[in-house]
């Protein structure tokens, strides 16, 4: 995965929540009740970051998942009709995810965690199947695993030493 300094401030990043959940620490005094933000930022131009937040209140955790997912931005390939330059399996833990190349006209078919990264990265037509665990934090981060090891035609022509029209 290739993370890359996007300057966010001049960019339009958009924000999306994908998870909200309440954890709880047992400690001697009883338990202490902290809410974990998943939050997913893109500019819908092929950046994107996925960040993760803690504290006591929801706006709290909001705001430092958004700050974590600005630090976490990286660059993915999307080519001529919107989609991915070759198929993948992504894997983070025991989710994988399956990116599937897609013709003009196609659309974004993905489940619920996976359509957000791709809608915010700026991808149009791809196809998705979630296989393994469909925990949505870790189905998001295989998505962006899967997203950030894609290589364009021009990266693998330079790996291999040869021009792309000998691909």
């Amino acid at each position: 995965m290739k993370r890359t300094n996007v300057d966010t401030n001049q960019v339009e990043m958009e924000d999306k929540v994908v998870e909200i959940k309440r954890v709880t620490k047992v400690v001697k005094g009883g338990r202490t009740m902290r809410i974990s933000a998943l939050v997913v930022v893109g500019d819908k131009k092929g950046h994107v970051g996925v960040g993760l937040g803690k504290a006591a209140e929801v706006p709290e955790a909001i705001r430092k998942a958004k700050e974590d997912a600005m630090k976490h931005m990286v660059t993915l390939p999307i080519d001529d009709n919107g989609s991915v330059p070759h198929d993948f399996i992504g894997e983070y833990g025991s989710a994988e995810i399956l990116l599937k190349r897609a013709s003009q006209g196609t659309g974004i078919i993905a489940g619920g965690p996976a359509r957000i990264v791709l809608e915010l990265a700026g991808y149009k037509n791809i196809r998705t199947k979630s296989l393994g665990s469909n925990n949505k934090r870790n189905v998001v981060l295989a998505t962006l695993a899967g997203l950030g090891e894609l290589k364009t035609p021009e990266q693998v022509a330079a790996l291999r030493g040869i021009s792309v029209s000998d691909l």
